[in-house]
């Protein structure tokens, strides 16, 4: 019963798994569709394509997905109707959000996403509420991984044109210029890093510390019930859980 159990418990991690890379393809996918339509089907001369090849690469996306994504844009079949917003919100405890939003219909999406702010405990909030606590820039994510010299990671990716790096409990945030994805994202590669995520997104000046582990849950529904809406491209915030809470929620999962 037990290896029954858990055999399941593996399955359903696995399908979970496989349903978020596939919602993240298809979020990617749009993100190429609109940037070929907009600026044609040659990343060398498409700057916001490139930038959206970079994205799929660092993803691992299928080549026949990106191919057929390009084709579909430039070909103007699709991508007509997309607009880009930015919402901005605060979550428990005072954590402000950025949420960069591309949809074909902004009058579904806003009262979507203000209800999955209310769910939580936060709100939306006006433009410029949250903004001014943030920079535009590009943003790694690096998994946990005790073979990982720290030391040299923060070497290579500085002198790759990052802007800096920054320890949460045991992962880590890179962050740098936009212009220098590309450059930042090849360093990695050659030190072997595993990136759970790669974007150009938002970096907060100042960071709050969420100490209460019931707080941060809510952050942290919160944020996943914003990456999985199929609008969402990407989901910055200003928060940092403490050790004692990073530990805490790590044996809920």
């Amino acid at each position: 019963m037990a290896g029954h159990s858990h055999s399941a418990n593996v399955k359903h991690r696995k399908d979970r798994v496989n349903a978020l890379k596939a919602k993240i393809f298809t979020k990617i996918a749009r993100m190429i569709i609109v940037a070929a339509k907009l600026g044609g089907g040659d990343p060398d001369a498409n700057p916001r394509l490139r930038l959206a090849l970079e994205k799929a690469r660092a993803a691992s996306m299928p080549k026949d997905n990106v191919q057929r994504a390009i084709k579909k844009g430039a070909g103007g079949t699709e991508g007509a109707n997309y607009e880009e917003l930015l919402y901005e919100g605060y979550g428990a405890g005072g954590v402000a959000l950025m949420i960069d939003i591309l949809t074909d219909n902004r009058n579904r999406t806003a009262p979507e996403i203000r209800k999955v702010f209310e769910k939580a405990g936060g709100n939306l909030a006006s433009s410029g509420a949250v903004a001014y606590m943030f920079q535009r820039k590009s943003v790694f994510h690096v998994e946990p991984d005790e073979e990982l010299d720290e030391d040299e990671l923060t070497e290579s990716v500085l002198e790759s044109g990052a802007e800096d790096l920054v320890d949460d409990n045991g992962s880590f945030r890179i962050y740098g210029d936009p212009g220098e994805f590309g450059t930042i994202r090849e360093a990695l590669e050659k030190l072997g890093v595993k990136l759970s995520g790669a974007e150009v997104g938002y970096a907060p000046d100042t960071v709050v510390e969420v100490a209460d582990v019931d707080v941060a849950r809510r952050v942290q529904r919160l944020i996943e019930a914003l990456e999985e809406h199929d609008d969402v491209q990407g989901v910055f915030s200003n928060h940092r859980f403490s050790s004692e809470v990073a530990e805490r929620l790590a044996t809920d999962s």
